[in-house]
């Protein structure tokens, strides 16, 4: 049973053509920037969720629920790709390390920003960190550390009207999805790029 979920698992993952990645970017650039049309009130409490495409209630959310809902409206579902990978390679994920697990938990794995870094960098390009805003392109997922050692994670979705100035993200740090310029204004953990051309359906 492992060996045929991996099998499906491995085949559910593509990696698009250089056209199509640069047309899923931005549909994912896209889908993020809707999301800041959503009053949405920041809560993180552990919801017991449908499987796959589960979700927590439409009004809240966290940074994660950005990024995951943004994939969600192009057919991606990050909450059974990053579980169907846990129950695949568990002991490379930061659960147990981090928050004392012993096993996958399909509610609540792939709202945690540190699990989306490992899927990311498993299955996506895990891209350089730099101080340069023309090195971000439209559709990279981006992480920080805020103060108090709380991590962080955005979508960018490109540069202001007129290509000036740095890219903008669209994140959730508390008061609902927004489209800011946060690029540089905390320390940068992570900058990956996943943009699978099929999905499991």
């Amino acid at each position: 049973m492992l060996l045929v979920r991996g099998l499906v698992f491995l085949v559910a993952i593509l990696v698009a053509t250089e056209g199509d990645a640069q047309s899923l970017a931005e549909a994912l650039a896209s889908s993020a920037i809707e999301r800041t049309s959503h009053n949405v009130r920041y809560d993180g409490s552990y919801v017991r969720l449908d499987y796959p495409n589960g979700d927590v209630p439409d009004d809240t959310g966290v940074c994660t629920d950005v990024v995951i809902r943004s994939y969600r409206a192009l057919d991606i579902d990050l909450q059974q790709l990053v579980h169907e990978d846990m129950n695949l390679a568990f002991s490379h994920y930061p659960s147990r390390r981090i928050w004392g697990l012993g096993q996958p938990d399909s509610n609540i794995d792939h709202r945690r920003v540190p699990n989306l870094q490992k899927f990311f960098a498993r299955h996506g390009d895990k891209l350089e960190v730099s101080d340069k805003p023309g090195h971000y392109e439209v559709g990279d997922i981006v992480t920080w550390m805020l103060p108090g050692n709380l991590p962080h994670i955005g979508i960018v979705v490109g540069n202001p009207e007129g290509g000036l100035g740095n890219p903008l993200v669209v994140h959730n740090i508390g008061s609902g999805p927004k489209l800011e310029d946060v690029l540089f204004r905390y320390p940068i953990t992570g900058r990956y790029r996943f943009l699978p051309a099929a999905v499991n359906s």
